[in-house]
């Protein structure tokens, strides 16, 4: 029977920390496993501890919508989601588990001219960088989505949309799973119930964390906490040009497949897709108020519930199963905080808003790549902190449209 046990689990016990690691990862989540399987992966280093202060996946890895795309509007975001997209393309493959990986379009729509000039701008910078993306009009959205409500019919009426043909969604527990287990396959320690009380740093340069089971040296420390990364990093003296806020989203009772598209309207503020369990997903904007407190509220439901409704009047009897709520580290810039800081030795993985599960691959690709070569990888360098000192910001709000 223990023999049976121990073939069934998807990783070792927790074991005791060591004194010391080559790397320690602060954060359980995607963008932690990811950097700790491609250390592995590409190369060779497993001597890695990944400490998550509750359950793997806990944070914003298990409070996410799922949605994985790459038609971004800066030269530099736009490069660096469709190479995470393109690795999520094989990662079941690569992780020898199956992710459900469905990439079966995403539709923005536009619902006035300056709408459709936004996205007709937005196809043709993704054209120019080999990402598909095209402009549509109404009758073609119509013939897509039949079992939205008449284009023309609307309060807002539709006029076309930006369809994004790669993109999709996958299962976003099945990717903690998967990258969980190939990092413990490869050497490395998984630390559920280790909560990060400090970080050391001596002359300039993080050596290691003291945690509630102790302190542990380490060569590099990769810090992916989400929307706690603010906090983190003041640990290590680090301070962040980050704001966190609110996300909240719900989903319906299962109901026959009927939707096969991710439907985004940024003038209703409100996103739709239907999960292979046949439940309705729908969210919406963060919350304007900073907040650590994950907790939703009747106003998200109202709102949303009716600018959902508008899209799909017949969902009104479908009842609502269950809602969360998240946290987002959002900059500036909507842009992410990449690489190496002062602090010699730690590398940050932050600011992500909404966007970080889209992220996870390429995140951990090339945090990998830095602490293997220490140079900065090019598809990251744009992200770097100091960008905010340089006043080089990576603008990506035209992009975001509705958090999704």
């Amino acid at each position: 029977m223990r023999d049976l046990l121990r073939t069934r689990r998807m990783w070792r016990p927790r074991q005791k920390l060591k004194d010391h690691y080559d790397v320690i990862i602060v954060g359980g989540g995607t963008h932690g496993l990811a950097a700790a399987h491609y250390l592995a992966r590409n190369h060779g280093i497993t001597d890695v501890a990944v400490l998550e202060r509750r359950y793997l996946g806990s944070g914003a890895a298990g409070r996410n919508t799922t949605i994985v795309r790459a038609n971004y509007k800066t030269p530099e975001g736009a490069r660096f989601y469709d190479a995470s997209l393109k690795l999520y393309e094989g990662l079941s493959a690569e992780l020898d588990y199956n992710l459900m990986f469905s990439q079966h379009g995403h539709l923005t729509l536009a619902h006035s001219d300056r709408a459709l000039m936004v996205m007709r701008e937005r196809a043709e910078a993704n054209r120019l960088l080999g990402i598909e993306s095209e402009l549509i009009d109404a009758a073609e959205v119509a013939s897509m989505v039949p079992v939205m409500a008449p284009l023309h019919a609307m309060e807002h009426p539709v006029r076309g949309a930006l369809y994004h043909r790669p993109g999709g969604v996958i299962r976003h527990d099945a990717v903690v799973w998967g990258l969980a287990r190939s990092a413990d396959r490869a050497g490395a320690e998984l630390h559920p119930g280790t909560e990060v009380t400090g970080i050391d740093v001596r002359g300039g340069r993080a050596v290691g964390v003291r945690t509630n089971r102790g302190k542990v040296s380490a060569g590099t420390v990769i810090l992916a906490t989400a929307g706690w990364s603010s906090l983190t990093a003041q640990l290590a003296g680090v301070e962040l040009p980050i704001t966190t806020h609110l996300l909240q989203a719900f989903v319906t009772e299962p109901l026959k497949p009927l939707l096969d598209t991710i439907i985004v309207s940024g003038d209703l503020h409100v996103y739709v897709s239907q999960t292979d369990r046949g439940e309705f997903l729908i969210g919406s904007e963060i919350e304007p108020w900073t907040t650590y407190r994950m907790q939703g509220t009747l106003n998200f439901l109202q709102d949303c519930s009716r600018h959902a409704l508008e899209l799909f009047p017949w969902l009104e009897r479908a009842r609502m199963l269950r809602a969360w709520a998240g946290l987002c580290d959002l900059t500036p810039d909507y842009s992410p905080i990449l690489g190496a800081c002062e602090v010699d030795g730690l590398l940050l993985s932050a600011g992500w808003g909404t966007y970080g599960f889209k992220a996870a691959p390429i995140v951990g690709h090339t945090l990998a790549e830095q602490v293997a070569t220490g140079r900065t990888p090019e598809l990251i360098a744009p992200f770097a902190l100091e960008r905010f000192h340089r006043d080089e910001l990576v603008s990506e709000l035209a992009a975001a449209a509705v958090s999704h």
